[in-house]
């Protein structure tokens, strides 16, 4: 009963980690510039929010005509844009894919359903105090490192068999220690 009980943790484990959501980043716009994004700055960002599981939009700053302002790193918004929106350039563009951990958990928020898989298309219109770029230069795609989605689906491939491999270690630690408990508890039976 026990080595029974042993391998279910053992697959719970080994599924926890497989479930583990990350947070997606895709530039779409890459550009180049001496001031990027960083945590305690007044960002000004567009965006359009839809629904992963159906496409649905539920916001969008570009409706309204008007960028949304906050402090970036200040827990003003969602960990998936204070995470999502760093490191970025005025004029730059990306796709987060912000999943429920990082957006509203399993809570709805008005047309957002709870555990939500949310995606935002933004781009950064301007930096607090950084003087906007006369002109936005884009990156050359000689200039990005070239990456496909299979180079993305094996780097997350090996970073998931990492984390299995951790957990499953882990737990096969703790279901050796069950049975070595096990197998003295049965040489004092006869008592």
């Amino acid at each position: 009963m026990r080595v029974l009980l042993s391998l279910s943790l053992l697959a719970s484990a080994a599924v926890g980690v497989l479930s583990a959501e990350t947070l997606g980043i895709d530039v779409t716009l890459p550009v180049e510039c001496e001031r990027k994004t960083k945590k305690s700055d007044k960002i000004h960002v567009h965006y359009r929010g839809t629904l992963q599981s159906n496409g649905q939009k539920f916001d969008a700053s570009y409706d309204r005509g008007q960028p949304f302002s906050f402090t970036l790193g200040g827990g003003q918004v969602i960990k998936g844009w204070d995470e999502g929106l760093l490191d970025m350039c005025i004029g730059e563009k990306r796709t987060l894919t912000v999943p429920a951990s990082y957006g509203y958990g399993q809570r709805s928020m008005g047309p957002i359903p709870a555990g939500s898989t949310l995606i935002f298309e933004t781009e950064l219109v301007g930096i607090a105090g950084v003087p906007k770029p006369e002109s936005i230069v884009t990156k050359a795609a000689t200039d990005a490192p070239a990456s496909t989605a299979s180079d993305k689906a094996e780097e997350t491939g090996e970073k998931v068999a990492e984390k299995v491999a951790n957990v499953v270690g882990a737990a096969a630690g703790v279901v050796k220690t069950m049975l070595a408990d096990d197998d003295d508890s049965q040489d004092h039976n006869e008592l």
